[in-house]
């Protein structure tokens, strides 16, 4: 199948992860899937919310925003959308399951997702690149003393797949994503296991077998993912 930028249907777009992209955060960097560019910085605060108070555990949680000439038009500044706190709240859960909250102490980490460009895969991005944050933020702390351990349990990463023109293909751009027959994404963490996974059909319904298929090709994309990760974060993990 030939794809409008070019891509093979296996193909990722090009990823780009410039570390320490902001001064001030314990940890930041700016991801790159094609033309969609997502800063992602991670802050350290010795508090954690009320129903934790006491438990001797720590917290990671994210916000996720779109600046207003993200996109071709531009989004108005408004209090955050139920689609941004559906999108905060998968990249708190997928970045919680790879951390020993325990070994943190009472402290959170924030991780703040900022759509600086998009086009398409914003919350795939987000995910990939928070956790690359995220592990810059636990080293800060492990460097000045404050934990024992970098407790990271695992790599965790997230890519999109659809049926575009009834085919299977990865990654998919803005272009694509308007007109997929269903898309998905996936995230999954270096064992193997999934984090979570949303599938949606626009029209037809999809079968268990393109399921299947999405599912692998969803794998394949996110072991290259880990691959970039492992190398920013070589030193670290």
């Amino acid at each position: 199948m030939a794809r409008h930028d070019g891509r093979a249907a296996q193909e990722l777009r090009e990823i780009k992860v410039t570390r320490d992209y902001i001064k001030h955060p314990e940890g930041s960097c700016l991801i790159e899937f094609g033309d969609t560019r997502v800063i992602c910085a991670a802050t350290v605060e010795d508090t954690v919310p009320p129903f934790l108070k006491g438990q001797r555990q720590g917290w990671v949680t994210a916000e996720y925003a779109m600046l207003p000439r993200s996109c071709s038009s531009r989004v108005k500044r408004a209090p955050v959308s139920g689609r941004a706190q559906e999108i905060q709240r998968l990249i708190g859960r997928s970045l919680r399951s790879i951390v020993d909250l325990h070994k943190i102490g009472e402290r959170t980490v924030t991780i703040d997702c900022d759509v600086i460009q998009a086009d398409g895969g914003t919350r795939t991005a987000s995910i990939t690149g928070g956790f690359i944050a995220l592990a810059l933020a636990l080293e800060t702390l492990n460097v000045k003393g404050k934990i024992k351990t970098i407790p990271i349990t695992d790599y965790v990463a997230a890519v999109s797949v659809g049926m575009v023109a009834g085919q299977p293909v990865l990654d998919l751009d803005y272009q694509e994503d308007s007109t997929a027959g269903m898309d998905m994404n996936v995230v999954m963490v270096g064992q193997g296991d999934f984090v979570e996974v949303q599938g949606t059909a626009e029209g037809k319904p999809f079968s268990k077998d393109q399921m299947d298929k999405l599912l692998a090709l969803a794998e394949k994309g996110i072991k290259e993912l880990f691959k970039i990760q492992k190398k920013q974060l070589g030193h670290v993990l």
